[in-house]
């Protein structure tokens, strides 16, 4: 009897063809659409953000002759990753939706409503591999790989998924590049083969931030005081501190007060900017352009500096308090007071970075090799053995 998969058909390029060569390796597969959000409220896609994806996706179940469903997840999605994102800008701290998306909605709820079409597995068109081992007492522990393409690895997206969620669920065009992947979709035909790939927030689409967040965060008037990369509270002494001291000093995010530099501008609210950010300082007349290098929500204060070498906006540290670390593979957890070295990234795409985790009964510190541009409070750090995604954690 043939396995059955659903496929979260998104109405782009790579859930087409995961839904296709599903079909070829024998599988009962089956297309599922997701409606997420409805608002449109701040959003750059027009009036429907999802109804053009939902046409692209019904055409490419109609070409592959697969049946296709639609299933509406907004309320739940509202409630698990829109009113966590707006808690957490609210807070002065910036979230990845994307990451609570997967672990929310397309591992979670999808997975659910898979499971009443008898389903096998879940499948989606994420850049990303999966492996499975056995351990000598017979117990399946799952792998999360990197994408064999680069330039696409999507597995920092998976960062939060749990061996229950992996278990279930199959990445078919992890191994294919994506030249690859728009071939087969051109030599089939299908609708999504020349299709832009989606951008913005999952489900929401490209966002004017502060238009989307001004849903329930008002606007508040504020300054923006300009901090010289001479200022003195970038030299930490460490000297004569033990190692624990030493990262705990190292993780700490900069401080700053209105004496520590002068008033260059004006903003419409801290809460809508976030560390490394450029755009909607407008400030000019400068040498170099303005980051944003800290934000004040309490006293709605923006902290900025000049150039992309600015001091402020690097550490070579950060921090992860127990309640927020996970680990994909949890048998490779790391017991208190010890350490391992581990490749990090701590936003999609970024190269991956040599680092060490230390682990301490408060939580884990993650020490650079070399000093990191933007660390941001609310994102998800990963770490990686080689091209294993094993654990990951909210930055605090």
């Amino acid at each position: 009897m043939k396995k059955r998969v659903v496929v979260g058909l998104s109405g782009g390029v790579d859930s087409s063809v995961a839904a296709y060569l599903l079909k070829q390796q024998g599988y009962d597969v089956i297309g599922m659409f997701m409606i997420n959000w409805h608002e449109t409220t701040g959003t750059l896609s027009g009036d429907c953000p999802w109804n053009d994806d939902l046409i692209f996706a019904e055409l490419v179940a109609r070409k592959l002759d697969i049946p296709f469903k639609t299933i509406d997840f907004s309320e739940q999605y509202g409630k698990r990753v829109v009113d966590y994102m707006f808690s957490e800008y609210e807070h002065g701290r910036t979230p990845n939706p994307d990451v609570l998306c997967n672990r929310e909605v397309k591992f979670d709820l999808f997975a659910e409503a898979a499971a009443k079409l008898d389903a096998d597995y879940v499948a989606t068109g994420h850049y990303c591999r999966k492996e499975e081992l056995v351990t000598l007492g017979g117990e399946t522990i799952y792998r999360l790989l990197a994408g064999a393409d680069p330039n696409k690895d999507q597995s920092y997206f998976l960062c939060q998924l749990s061996q229950k969620q992996l278990a279930n669920a199959l990445f078919p065009i992890g191994h294919l590049l994506k030249p690859e992947v728009r071939k087969i979709a051109d030599e089939l035909g299908l609708a999504t083969a020349q299709r832009k790939d989606s951008q913005g927030v999952c489900f929401v689409g490209k966002i004017d931030l502060p238009k989307f967040l001004q849903q329930k965060i008002k606007p508040r008037e504020g300054v923006i005081i300009e901090i010289s990369p001479d200022y003195a509270g970038y030299q930490l002494n460490v000297n004569g501190k033990s190692q624990h001291k030493t990262l705990e000093l190292l993780s700490m995010p900069y401080q700053y007060s209105d004496s520590d530099g002068k008033v260059v501008g004006m903003h419409d609210g801290a809460h809508f900017l976030t560390i490394g950010q450029r755009k909607g300082l407008h400030v000019g007349g400068k040498a170099k352009p303005l980051f944003v290098i800290s934000t004040d929500v309490i006293n709605n204060v923006i902290y900025a500096g000049q150039g992309d070498d600015h001091p402020g906006l690097y550490r070579k540290a950060l921090f992860i308090k127990n309640d927020y670390i996970h680990w994909v593979r949890p048998d490779l957890l790391l017991a208190t007071e010890t350490s391992h070295d581990f490749l990090v990234r701590i936003r999609y795409r970024q190269p991956l970075q040599k680092a060490s985790i230390y682990c301490y009964s408060e939580g884990l510190y993650i020490l650079f090799e070399t000093p990191q541009r933007g660390i941001t409070a609310g994102q998800f750090a990963a770490w990686y053995e080689e091209d294993e995604l094993v654990g990951s954690g909210v930055i605090d």
